[in-house]
């Protein structure tokens, strides 16, 4: 090799050596994208709900993304509180890095209490989040039902120059209206409409788990081109992990009779009393049951209604874990979720424990008068008038005289729809298509 051959060699050498680790670099940017998700109510498995956006981040972070969940140190769905005596704490959770922000507790979701905690959380994501210990982020999601971090977001959003995405799980302050009895001239929710608003308006997109709601935001005289429908959904790994129920939760569901179960909150927008008045229209039917799985601010309340109706083909169950919820839809022929027959729900409904019962492969008795039925769209069971106890009964009559064959078929409908839809990898796939600007 000649000498200038040698120094050309050398050259080239020390500029890929020189030069490799920075397009390494500046492409692992490139890739390496940072969300920040900024929801006061995101929980995890291990503190309870919510859990959309654990398992969004889960399959984010599988996927490449650096994701920020920051969250509140309270909510009244916590089943377990995070251990946070500092205005900020970090925590990591399953490969997530969790800001838990200290805010003020309050007893029960209409706590005037709780509105406090709004504004505390959105003041210290405002003026004290510790951006210089968060790596810069590409995309801030800021996410409902509170609408005020949307200060925060937009403030974060345009120092760092990402993108902001406004999601809505529950519409608000309409909700307060419709369902808390709220005036829409109520200064406070005068004072949140203009927030909703600014977060319609400043965003870059609006997305919602409610299918609908883009209506909403036209009825608000705003563009909806903005609208993007992500609905909720499962989490097939959490799903398969079934763990055994207790022989005490065993010994409290009756074998060899046609089970009818619901699992979930008892609350005030949860009507199970048209449930219970149903259960008293079958009580002759020896070989009936009624299950009801939970807890909630209207358990007493049901519990004594159940006393005064003398109802004895209902037996009322304490929650179980997220790991046992497959476990005991197992043991039950129909799962049953009823709504309020209010207005709101012309923009659709995305409930969680929907999706659990599709995939458990029962037929579901859907008692629902709102659009958007995703139980009639899967043809997964029977939809019947909201708060009607009558058409309960029937339909539960109609399920139980069905053959166990069609039965099967509605449960085997539910659950490969839900599985083709509603998996946490196709709803991944939709906010990656808007990380890719193809949204």
């Amino acid at each position: 090799m000649t000498q200038k051959n040698l120094k050309t060699y050398v050259l080239k050498l020390f500029k890929v050596t020189f030069f490799i680790p920075f397009l390494i670099y500046f492409n692992y940017k490139e890739i390496m994208k940072t969300i920040w998700i900024i929801n006061e109510y995101a929980g995890s498995p291990y503190h309870g709900m919510e859990y959309r956006h654990y398992y969004l981040s889960k399959e984010l972070i599988k996927r490449g993304y650096n994701v920020y969940i920051i969250s509140a140190s309270y909510s009244h769905l916590y089943v377990k509180l995070p251990d946070v005596k500092k205005t900020f704490e970090v925590e990591n959770i399953d490969g997530i890095t969790y800001i838990w922000v200290k805010v003020p507790k309050y007893k029960n979701s209409w706590d005037k209490k709780r509105v406090i905690k709004w504004l505390v959380f959105t003041f210290k994501t405002y003026f004290f989040l510790p951006v210089r210990n968060l790596s810069k982020p590409d995309y801030i999601i800021i996410s409902s039902p509170s609408l005020f971090p949307i200060i925060s977001g937009y403030k974060w959003a345009r120092r760092f120059k990402a993108r902001l995405i406004f999601e809505v799980k529950d519409i608000w302050p309409l909700s307060l209206i419709e369902t808390g009895g709220y005036s829409k001239y109520h200064p406070f929710i005068l004072i949140m409409g203009l927030f909703e608003k600014f977060a319609y308006c400043k965003s870059d997109k609006v997305i919602s788990v409610l299918p609908l709601a883009f209506k909403h935001i036209e009825n608000l005289g705003l563009n909806s081109s903005k609208f993007i429908y992500i609905p909720n959904g499962i989490a097939i790994d959490e799903l398969e992990h079934i763990d055994p129920l207790s022989n005490e939760i065993k010994r409290l569901i009756p074998e060899n009779k046609f089970n009818i179960i619901y699992a979930g909150t008892f609350g005030k927008n949860d009507p199970l009393e048209y449930l219970l008045q149903g259960a008293l229209l079958l009580k002759d039917h020896k070989d009936i049951h009624f299950i009801l799985v939970g807890k909630g601010m209207e358990e007493n309340n049901l519990k004594e209604l159940a006393k005064n109706l003398e109802l004895s083909n209902i037996s009322f169950i304490p929650p179980v874990s997220k790991s046992q919820v497959q476990e005991i839809l197992k043991l039950c022929k129909v799962c049953y979720i009823g709504w309020k027959n209010e207005k709101l729900y012309k923009y659709g409904i995305s409930a969680n424990k929907i999706f659990d019962y599709m995939y458990s492969g029962k037929p579901i008795l859907h008692s629902y008068s709102g659009k958007a039925d995703i139980v009639k769209k899967a043809n997964c069971g029977i939809t019947v008038e909201a708060e009607n106890s009558v058409a309960i009964a029937e339909a539960i009559l109609k399920l139980y005289n069905m053959k166990e064959e069609q039965r099967n078929i509605l449960g085997k409908n539910g659950k490969e729809y839900v599985l083709k839809h509603h998996t946490y990898e196709k709803i991944t796939d939709k906010f990656e298509e808007i990380f890719k600007g193809n949204l």
